[in-house]
């Protein structure tokens, strides 16, 4: 880590040496120690120093230099592992200056079980237990139809016994219903082979590629082989999986005369979004399609967009194509793939599709953003009905609304979320760990993040609101009158209190509270600011929480250092997962020797 009190050009002088010449990530942080910006670089000290001694066209990236206070690196073997870490702090931190996904859904893969006699079924977790996962697929509803396809195509066990050899030889299993049923062949009382049941499985695998070729195939040996044994009801049955195989076969358009795997990409763009579309094409036939919305505060050029989602997709989807289809030609390109420009033929229908599908997505984003951007007539009248109703002396016109979150007193944080206009003013919103509390005390916490906020404003000689919204009823009200009147500025702003359950507001002294009309524009302006801090505040918690019960717990670990703290973040969110995490899955995320140490730690704190 390198740190110098005001990073100019000069001072990054004195610390260049000693950024080294190696893969890695570069974080930059402001003088507050807020993280504007994750990067990933084959140089380090090469693409650190491109930002100080490079002259920048990008105004954003001026900005972001100027507010450069601190930078830390971590080293890493390779590019492609540098991808991973970046992509992981990104989506942990968010940093300001990053490109955003926006995608945050957790879709669903189909996991083959790594264990005896594999169970094939529907998750939402990948975890790295030597299991094989197929997916993320963007439709729940696609992917109950596909294990449908497959439980009636293919004879697998759903039961969780631990089917090893000596407990099967020992007896220890009766087969269930499901047994009976003909939905499985009996390997508990090793009625099926083991490698019998393996052969299913790569029916299963040839089925979840898109091969459905071969499955169909061994299905047809079977119906005459049962036929010409006189097994007819059997042969009935075999044919009735063949005609689902058909079915779901039928349901899959062929697009291109290439059989091997090609991932397509496309994209859509302005100057604050941007929406990828990937295709993913196997045995000639799109068996995937994603669409990963983007934002793009820093890096506007459609390459580096374009860039960062192929890896992104290729890593998340475990895909090893080795032909990509792109619309345009850039330098960024994976080793060993062969990239595509088509022009004409079935590729080139290929990305039509591909592009469609962006475009659409982008429209569709920007006719959303339409209609909730109110134009500024609709707008006025809203914040004139809230001001009549509220009896405001002016046109709130600037309105800002607190929260606190806490768990049993753990890890207490306001938000504070900043309305101008009736619309969200982002870059206006402020987030407060609580400092001077002790326990569970909302009152205080709330008196806490607001005295804060306003303390700054009136040094900076900054506007006062028109309206403060306190979520939470009268109690956290009168908590932030204190704080307001000792700043002295109690008089100059009008403050409310709003009730959780009830959405009822109070106003300092009065008795009873004021509903306003639930159908009212102004009441919906009140719910739209109440959710969004509510938001806010939920995912900052979230987030502290999820780093600071993993950092408490591990500073006191002699060997596990910050990068390992890091690294245990990403990948388990949690101590208590850390606990469950099997000593073989930690040697392979922070390296045998630290997880020995890590695992010995936490037995002596139990003992």
């Amino acid at each position: 880590m390198t740190t110098a009190p005001n990073m100019e050009k000069e001072q990054f002088k004195e610390i260049q040496s000693s950024i080294p010449h190696e893969p890695g990530i570069y974080q930059y942080f402001d003088g507050k120690g807020v993280l504007l910006y994750v990067g990933k670089a084959k140089d380090l000290r090469k693409r650190v120093s491109s930002y100080f001694f490079v002259a920048q066209q990008n105004q954003k990236t001026v900005e972001l230099v100027q507010k450069i206070k601190d930078i830390q690196f971590t080293i890493v073997d390779s590019e492609h592992d540098a991808f991973i870490l970046e992509n992981e702090l990104i989506k942990n931190y968010q940093p300001k200056y990053n490109i955003n996904l926006k995608d945050d859904k957790t879709y669903p893969y189909i996991v083959i079980k790594n264990e005896s006699f594999p169970r094939v079924y529907l998750t939402r977790r990948k975890i790295k237990d030597g299991s094989t996962y197929i997916g993320p697929f963007t439709h729940a509803l696609a992917v109950r139809e596909l294990i449908s396809h497959i439980k009636q195509t293919i004879p697998l066990r759903t039961c969780t016994l631990p089917l090893t050899k000596k407990n099967i030889e020992l007896g220890k299993f009766k087969v269930c219903l499901e047994y009976h049923l003909g939905n499985c062949l009996g390997p508990c009382q090793n009625y099926q082979t083991e490698n019998d049941y393996n052969n299913s499985i790569q029916q299963v695998q040839n089925i979840l590629k898109g091969n459905i070729k071969p499955v169909i195939q061994q299905l047809e040996v079977q119906m005459q082989a049962e036929a010409a044994t006189m097994k007819f009801e059997k042969a009935g049955l075999t044919k009735k999986k063949i005609e689902e195989l058909e079915t779901y076969q039928t349901k899959s358009v062929v697009y291109t005369k290439h059989q091997h795997p090609i991932d397509v990409f496309s994209i859509a763009h302005n100057e604050d979004q941007a929406y990828v579309s990937y295709v993913m094409v196997q045995e000639g036939r799109i068996i995937q399609t994603h669409i990963l919305p983007l934002t793009v505060p820093l890096e506007q050029d459609k390459e580096t967009i374009l860039s960062f989602a192929i890896h992104y997709f290729r890593s998340n989807l475990s895909s090893d194509a080795k032909e990509i289809i792109v619309p345009f030609d850039f330098q960024d390109k994976l080793p060993g793939v062969k990239y595509t420009l088509p022009l004409q033929g079935d590729k080139e229908q290929l990305l039509a599709l591909s592009q469609k599908n962006a475009d659409y997505a982008l429209k569709d984003w920007e006719h959303k953003q339409k209609l909730v951007q109110v134009s500024p007539i609709q707008n006025d009248t809203v914040l004139a009905a809230l001001q009549d109703q509220l009896h405001l002396g002016a046109l709130p016109i600037h309105i800002e609304c607190f929260d606190n979150s806490n768990i049993q007193g753990a890890f207490p944080v306001s938000a504070m979320v900043c309305f101008k206009n009736g619309t969200p003013s982002k870059s206006d919103y402020r987030k407060f760990n609580i400092k001077t509390v002790v326990g569970i005390n909302d009152f205080a916490s709330m008196k806490e993040s607001v005295f804060r906020r306003y303390k700054s404003v009136v040094e900076k000689k900054q506007s006062l609101p028109q309206l403060i919204i306190i979520d939470g009823g009268k109690g956290q009200l009168n908590a932030a009158i204190e704080a307001l009147t000792e700043l002295g500025i109690q008089q100059k702003v009008t403050t409310v209190g709003l009730a959780k359950n009830l959405e009822e507001l109070f106003f300092v002294g009065d008795k009873d509270s004021m509903k306003l009309n639930w159908q009212s524009d102004a009441h919906r302006l009140i719910r739209n600011i109440r959710d969004e801090v509510h938001r806010f505040g939920i995912q900052f918690h979230r987030s502290k929480r999820s780093k600071g019960a993993l950092e408490n717990s591990l500073d006191q670990i002699e060997g596990i250092g910050p990068k390992t703290k890091d690294l245990l973040l990403i990948y388990f969110k949690s101590v208590q997962k850390i606990k469950e995490a099997k000593l073989e899955l930690l040697s392979e995320i922070i390296g045998p020797s630290k997880a020995q140490i890590l695992k010995e730690a936490f037995a002596k704190r139990e003992a």
